[in-house]
């Protein structure tokens, strides 16, 4: 494995609002929420060849690099595909549309997909892609946001950037529909020291952030320190009381 882990000097990613990046005080607590399940679930990608489908900045397919007898990345965005191989020299990067994988049948051991199909128009044809580049046996890892806390209440999502959301029930559906087994569902939740900082700051640590947000002005310094310092291990993910979990990741088998 290359020794290489990422070349710091390149230009970090400008931060649109469709993803996360690193380095970034105010926006640690997304990048936290999402790097926590790379972190979980890296050990099913250990000596695996994985593909991560919207790979984004590139910092979750460097994470897996650590572990992954080979990574390819995929995305969209030709800024994200020229940055991760700038950036992320053990990383494969390929630029490709998620509804047609360029990627031969049986090809991958392990598909990574967080936080990302609920970016996507057609979310089951993507799904149907996942299984055909898996071999059999190989897994789907899937997060995305939980629509009922997310969104709650709405039809249409708050993000901008999202097209649709799902409900645990709705996610385990598509990946049904789309022939695979779901061996789990757990969702992430904040644990003990995330739980203070929500009464700390009104009631809920993510509507302090947004308000701020949304008013275009400088943060309080208190909320930024509180902010960048949120580890991924402040987070937990549990397979109680799914409906209320922030996100949901699911582990999808291919028979």
């Amino acid at each position: 494995m290359n020794d290489v882990t990422e070349n710091t000097a390149v230009e970090p990613l400008p931060l649109t609002g469709e993803r996360t990046v690193p380095g970034i005080a105010e926006e640690n607590y997304w990048f936290r929420r999402h790097e926590v399940v790379y972190a979980r679930l890296l050990d099913r990608c250990t000596g695996k060849i994985v593909l991560e489908a919207g790979s984004g900045e590139g910092y979750g397919a460097n994470m897996i690099a650590d572990v992954a007898a080979h990574v390819i990345g995929l995305d969209y965005d030709a800024s994200a595909v020229a940055h991760v191989r700038a950036r992320y020299p053990r990383v494969e990067m390929i630029q490709g549309n998620l509804a047609a994988l360029p990627l031969d049948d049986t090809s991958v051991d392990v598909v990574v997909n967080f936080q990302v199909i609920e970016h996507l128009w057609d979310q089951a044809q993507f799904l149907r892609e996942c299984l055909r580049v898996l071999r059999p046996g190989g897994e789907l890892l899937i997060s995305t946001p939980n629509r009922i806390t997310f969104s709650p209440g709405r039809d249409t999502p708050l993000n901008p950037f999202h097209t649709r959301e799902l409900d645990a029930a709705e996610l385990t559906e598509l990946l049904a529909e789309a022939g695979f087994r779901v061996e789990t569902m757990t969702g992430v939740q904040h644990g003990p020291a995330l739980t203070a900082l929500d009464t700390k700051h009104g009631g809920s640590f993510i509507d302090a952030q947004i308000e701020r947000a949304l008013a275009g002005q400088p943060w309080p310094q208190e909320l930024t320190a509180d902010v960048a310092g949120v580890t991924a291990d402040d987070f937990v993910l549990v397979p109680d009381d799914i409906d209320t979990s922030l996100d949901l990741v699911a582990i999808a088998v291919k028979p």
